[in-house]
């Protein structure tokens, strides 16, 4: 097994990719996110992107572990957390002994964790429509197929009718996902679960799956199966290779490559600890808000294009309003210069949607990951007469820090603090 962390570039010697590896290194699925490229003398330049993960090549197994975090069970602690749920509670030594186990391997844990506390409590069953044909009239008889294929026979009869049945999409998402563990967890423990709870759940969803994406639209949760939510969620995770919905749509569904988007998945976890650091305090939390009227084309008279910062802070201040927005950057600007990039686009949020109380300069916060002793930056745009016209703030965001804290008693001190270092 190579290890790697994030952007890092390592070279490994006598190593020499198969035809199937080729393919999946040239493909999309890992554009930008993994690039191999082979040198002379068997050996290959392996770089990882912004993203953490397992890539199973023929060659050679490749780990990459998150730059900015302790674990790789940070990582499913900021999923959790960022769907709007409390973090997990994984006992990965208890399962795991043979070493440190990779990210893959413990969503496929996770995922058989909750498809098991399903199959104790009991499968769904609901009523589904059923086409056959049958020795007696059931539910509604389709004449036209009946003329068509038993003309003058009553033996056997074409009918539709409910069928009270388990092999629905509920458990058809836990039987896929239970099975791939089975056959793919790199470690024996996860896999021998895995495989019980495969045996069981083929038993009770024999259907195949079909088309990830369609399943996942389909899914509709009330009273009766909201039970199975978490164990979708890990299902969908673990099915669609780190890329589910929005929040991970580059997300491959191939199970040789599983790679979580580490910059889209920082956006989503900062924007949720803003929303709970505000709840109850007066501000709103708007996340990707669209703009269209900022950027406005003169000769047409329309909107040129919108504009959409990660985070609208609103609030108001003695009776004055106040709109703070945020850029998330998963960037560790510690002992560096802010990105000229970045600084243009956060004074184009702070320009346009920035209201600072009393007339004050408008301001929009940079928010980054970076460690407690990390150097606030204050950047300004000076007009020609001297005046200051706006300014970005650089505030960090302590991952390990803020993580640990969010399952104890530090919690609400740690959200307030976040809160007031983005409205200083």
């Amino acid at each position: 097994m190579v290890t790697l962390r994030e952007y890092e570039t390592r070279v490994v010697e006598g190593v020499r990719l198969s035809a199937a590896d080729r393919s999946l290194c040239a493909g999309e699925q890992l554009a930008g996110r993994f690039k191999v490229r082979e040198l002379a003398g068997g050996r290959l330049e392996l770089t990882a992107g912004p993203c953490v993960g397992v890539v199973r090549l023929d060659a050679c197994e490749v780990r990459i572990l998150p730059k900015y975090l302790g674990e790789e069970l940070d990582v499913l602690r900021m999923l959790e957390y960022a769907a709007g749920r409390g973090l997990p509670a994984l006992d990965a030594a208890r399962t795991v002994r043979e070493g440190a186990p990779h990210l893959r391997d413990l969503v496929a844990l996770l995922a058989t964790e909750h498809c098991e506390r399903l199959l104790a409590r009991g499968v769904r069953r609901d009523y589904v429509t059923v086409e056959d044909e049958v020795p007696a009239v059931r539910g509604r008889l389709l004449a036209d197929r009946q003329i068509l294929r038993h003309y003058g026979r009553l033996d056997r009869l074409a009918c539709r009718f409910d069928e009270h049945d388990s092999d629905v999409l509920d458990n058809r998402l836990c039987a896929a996902a239970v099975d791939l563990a089975a056959r793919t967890a790199r470690s024996p423990a996860v896999r021998a679960r895995a495989r019980r709870a495969a045996a069981q759940f083929a038993q009770v969803a024999p259907t195949r799956l079909g088309d990830l994406r369609t399943a996942l639209a389909g899914l509709d949760y009330h009273r009766h199966n909201s039970h199975y939510e978490t164990a979708h969620r890990w299902a969908a995770l673990l099915l669609s290779g780190g890329g589910i919905t929005d929040l991970f749509a580059r997300g491959s569904l191939a199970s040789r490559a599983f790679l979580i988007d580490m910059n889209v998945l920082f956006e989503s976890f900062a924007t949720q600890l803003l929303r709970e650091a505000a709840a109850g305090t007066g501000y709103a939390v708007r996340g990707q808000s669209r703009h269209a009227g900022v950027l406005h084309d003169e000769r047409t008279g329309r909107s040129y294009t919108e504009v959409r910062p990660d985070v609208l802070l609103s609030g108001s201040v003695d009776g004055t309003s106040l709109r703070r927005p945020v850029d998330i950057k998963y960037k560790l600007y510690e002992g560096r210069r802010l990105a000229a990039p970045d600084l243009y686009q956060a004074f184009l949020y702070a320009h346009a949607l920035a209201r600072q109380p009393g007339g004050g300069t408008p301001t929009c916060v940079l928010l980054h990951p970076g460690g407690t002793s990390a150097s606030r930056d204050s950047v300004a745009v000076h007009r020609w007469d001297g005046t200051t016209s706006a300014r970005v703030r650089a505030v960090s965001l302590d991952l390990p820090s803020v993580l640990g804290t969010l399952g104890g008693a530090e919690r609400t001190a740690t959200l307030r603090k976040l809160l007031a270092a983005v409205l200083e």
